[in-house]
């Protein structure tokens, strides 16, 4: 299998606006966030599905989706902090977690909301690292 675009993002290959990172995880804010403090939280093992990850794997992604979700309650308000589980886009297994406050906030889509800068980005992953 050919390398994903998050396998490339683990590797340093392509840049990204990195909020957490630990040996088996990492959390990164999408280019087009469809919601305040959405991030995404990938295994550094490429694997196309999340119930196709090793057991170890699938306990230390959902340990940093519980870390990000924390984190992002913390730094950004709103009335609730989710997580979904897609996969559709990315053949590698991914969680996003995001704040919002209206179910639909929650079901936002990508062309559904504007461009974010560069600047804007990286504000938002200094204010949410960790």
């Amino acid at each position: 299998m050919a390398d994903s675009i998050f396998t490339k993002i683990i590797k340093g290959e392509i840049p990204s606006y990195k909020v957490y990172e630990d040996d088996k995880t990492i959390a990164f804010l999408p280019l087009k966030p469809t919601a305040k403090g959405r991030v995404l939280v990938v295994p550094k093992v490429q694997v196309d599905k999340f119930y196709d990850l090793p057991d170890e794997d699938y306990q230390a992604l959902m340990a940093t989706v519980k870390k990000v979700a924390k984190r992002v309650e913390q730094t950004i308000e709103a009335k609730r902090v989710g997580v979904q589980i897609v996969g559709l886009d990315v053949p590698h297994v991914h969680v996003h977690v995001l704040a919002f406050d209206t179910p639909d906030e929650f079901r936002q889509f990508e062309s559904e909301v504007p461009e974010w800068t560069s600047e804007q980005l990286a504000a938002l992953a200094k204010k949410l690292a960790f």
